[in-house]
This record gives C-alpha cells, sequence and structure tokens, in this order.
C-alpha cells in the first residue's frame, strides 16, 4: 500500500480550465468586469501586454488604457485613467481609481 495521496490531474481553481484565468476589475464602489476570461489586455509605462492563463506572476501600475477582457463569448472593454494589476495564480486584480 501506498503513503501518497491521489493527486488530481489538474491543479486548477474549482471551476477552471486550463484556457481560462479569473479576472476582477473593480474600484471602491463598482465592479467593471468579474469571471472566467481566455485574456486581458492593458498598458503599463512600457508599453501593452497581454495576460494569458498560468502567466507568471507579477505586479504592475496601469496609465490611461482601454482594458480589454476577453472570454469564451464576448469582448468586454473598460477605460481607466490609471490603477493597479496584481497577476497571481491564475488571477487577475485590477484596482482603479487609486
Amino acid at each position: 500500500m501506498s503513503d501518497t495521496a491521489s493527486v488530481p490531474a489538474t491543479t486548477e481553481p474549482e471551476g477552471k480550465t486550463k484556457d481560462s484565468i479569473y479576472v476582477k476589475v473593480y474600484a471602491p464602489y463598482r465592479v467593471y468586469f468579474e469571471g472566467e476570461a481566455n485574456s486581458i489586455s492593458a498598458a503599463s509605462q512600457t508599453g501593452n501586454f497581454d495576460i494569458l492563463p498560468r502567466h507568471h506572476n507579477f505586479i504592475t501600475l496601469l496609465v490611461a488604457c482601454d482594458i480589454i477582457v476577453r472570454t469564451s463569448t464576448h469582448e468586454e472593454t473598460i477605460r481607466i485613467q490609471g490603477g493597479i494589476m496584481h497577476v497571481k495564480a491564475n488571477r487577475v486584480i485590477v484596482f482603479l481609481d487609486v
């Protein structure tokens, strides 16, 4: 008999697939987007960038830009004046109006 427990085939959080990433874009009094997405695009002082599922962890300051959240069914554009983006463990959190 083995002492090791059975390890699930995937380590993705429940309800997520390997082709999606959890995204929350919000400000103190409003949630602009919350849910699963295929990608998110934004801009920092160094230029435009995209976040895809399983992206490396990082944090950045966003400049005035359009955040584009792409899901399997639609694309949502959120115009911002600036914010903070934190990417960790297949989750993207964007806090605006700071």
